[in-house]
């Protein structure tokens, strides 16, 4: 038995669609009932010595253990992890029979850390705010009423009255939300310039940065709920385009109740085993979350080619704007619902509203899509289309936005550059799915030889990586150059991601002087780049710097 994580569930989550406390226990198939109905005993017992007798407990059972939690006020969420905590210890002593915590004397500590937590004066303002109709978002120093330009903010510790606040003034602004595994800064990037094709102040966040209309607020990973607070709370912000990764919305959940839109992407194999996910279907139920906020009046964008999506979207009750490659595919899933469909039809991006059809784009027009060879690309393209429109904008400012969407305009995805007849791919692939999206372009330009540069993060499992070399080898490379990925060496020494992706390209044929080894990602790159000759295509697999990267790449490729 070990207790693998305990946190706050600031928002809609994987186990209800209010705040609390998780806690995930890894536990032996024997040990799960046991343990279970001793938390269970645990956990009511304290949330009613401590005043919270009206709690929702919330079981979530895993392949490797369970998730355990409860909803609880939004203004004392610490405080409930420690009672989760506490509850865990209590499961955990009773279960090995071991002596049991002093519940009284505990109680009366997790009373006193609730009445140090509580903040009356936000839960008043919160619920006027509901009264009014107003998004409501707050953490552990601001809470704001309204989005972005229609937004007002003010520190926890100095909250106005309810009579204080200009009402007036406060609204809503359409929001969309971007998830999946891959493909998602592509599209949020993709909405982001159509908002602004559009005329509109658009407000990103994705997993490298803030962005206003044309200003960088922060730079880093700002895919989570910090992200997405800080753009809707921008009073500049007239539409809002949120990237929405795995990993915030397992750690607090969504960060608003209501969204105008949210597009799924595709469900792949990536982080894996992470806070309890161990399979696809687990990896969907996450991504499914942004669907929760929907409501009925909102827009589920889903792609249409991605079965597990196609199977919940007859649990929904709002509109689906399906996005595929195959306009059949869309026709398919849409099923009895009304037809709207993004899709490639016969070379042209095509818009399917019932039974008319509309041919907007040749594919070939659009630069992402190298010359249609970036299948991936094309499908990000409807993607976000199809959130785009579910926001309000005009096909017009999609199609100027896709014409002028260029590598530069989309670093380290798919970016092509050409060194003297060598053609250079830099690309964020990192998991099967993303690599095996390259296989098109490989063949599409790497009409001589293939050089190809790759590393993997450490808290990828070995069958992952066993997975990932696979697909780079379908890639079919002349000459491999295995990086290390320092940064992310997460828990494995040093070396040791290379060494086991070294074995595995030399046991599925290739040749052990055609690999590599590297200890920087731009030492790398430049081995790749020297290597290869004019008709040859290097394939950069970048993920530590890539900002860096495509500078040096374009650098070169103009001198």
């Amino acid at each position: 038995m070990e207790l693998l994580d305990s946190r706050r569930l600031t928002g809609p989550n994987i186990l209800s669609d209010k705040p609390g406390a998780v806690i995930d226990v890894r536990l032996e198939p024997g040990e799960v009932d046991p343990f279970e109905s001793a938390w269970r005993t645990a956990a009511m017992d304290m949330l009613a010595a401590v005043g919270w007798k009206a709690n929702t407990l919330h079981v979530r059972r895993m392949a490797n253990g369970v998730s355990l939690g409860f909803d609880a006020p939004i203004d004392a969420l610490y405080a409930a992890t420690e009672i989760n905590d506490w509850a865990f210890e209590t499961a955990r002593r009773e279960v090995a029979g071991e002596p049991a915590l002093s519940f009284t004397e505990d109680a009366a500590r997790l009373v006193k850390l609730i009445e140090e937590e509580i903040n009356p004066d936000l839960i008043r303002l919160r619920d006027t705010a509901r009264e009014h109709d107003l998004p409501f978002l707050s953490d552990d120093d601001q809470a704001s009423i309204g989005f972005g330009c229609f937004s007002k903010s003010w520190a926890v510790t100095s909250l106005p009255t309810p009579q204080e606040v200009p009402w007036g003034d406060l609204g809503k602004i359409p929001v969309g939300l971007i998830t999946g595994t891959n493909g998602k800064t592509t599209t949020v990037r993709l909405v982001a310039a159509m908002i602004a094709a559009a005329g509109k102040v658009v407000g990103l966040s994705s997993t490298d940065r803030v962005v206003v209309g044309n200003e960088t607020i922060d730079k880093g990973d700002y895919a989570g709920p910090g992200g997405a607070r800080e753009v809707l709370r921008h009073p500049g912000v007239e539409i809002a385009a949120l990237e929405t990764a795995r990993g915030g919305l397992l750690r607090r959940g969504v960060a608003m109740q209501r969204a105008d839109a949210a597009v799924i992407t595709n469900i792949a194999a990536d982080h894996l085993d992470d806070f309890g996910v161990s399979d696809l279907e687990a990896l969907a139920d996450v991504k499914w979350l942004v669907t929760r906020v929907l409501g009925d009046s909102g827009t589920a964008v889903l792609n249409a080619e991605d079965t597990r999506l196609v199977e919940r979207s007859a649990t929904l009750r709002c509109p689906v704007t399906w996005f595929a490659l195959d306009a059949g595919s869309a026709s398919h899933a849409a099923g009895d619902r009304p037809l709207r469909a993004f899709v490639m039809d016969d070379g042209d991006i095509t818009l399917l509203d019932g039974d008319r059809r509309r041919s907007l784009i040749p594919v070939t027009d659009v630069p992402i899509t190298l010359d249609g060879s970036a299948r991936h690309n094309i499908a990000n393209c409807l993607a976000a289309m199809g959130l785009a429109d579910a926001l309000g904008v005009a096909v017009e400012a999609m199609l100027e936005a896709l014409r002028k969407t260029t590598h530069a305009a989309n670093p380290g995805r798919g970016n092509l550059f050409d060194i003297d007849g060598t053609k250079v791919l830099v690309d964020f692939a990192h998991n099967p799915h993303g690599v095996a999206a390259l296989r098109p372009v490989a063949e599409h330009y790497g009409r001589r030889r293939r050089v190809l540069l790759i590393g993997q993060a450490g808290d990828r499992g070995d069958e992952a990586i066993h997975q990932l070399a696979d697909a780079a080898w379908q890639l079919r490379p002349d000459k491999i150059i295995i990086k290390e990925m320092g940064r992310y060496s997460r828990g494995r020494q040093e070396g040791e991601v290379a060494r086991l992706l070294h074995w595995l390209f030399v046991e599925a044929g290739a040749n052990p002087e055609s690999i590599s080894y590297q200890a920087e990602e731009i030492d790398g790159v430049k081995a790749a780049i020297d290597w290869a000759q004019p008709g040859d295509l290097a394939i950069l697999l970048v993920h530590e710097d890539i900002a860096g990267v495509v500078e040096y790449v374009r650098t070169v490729s103009e001198s």
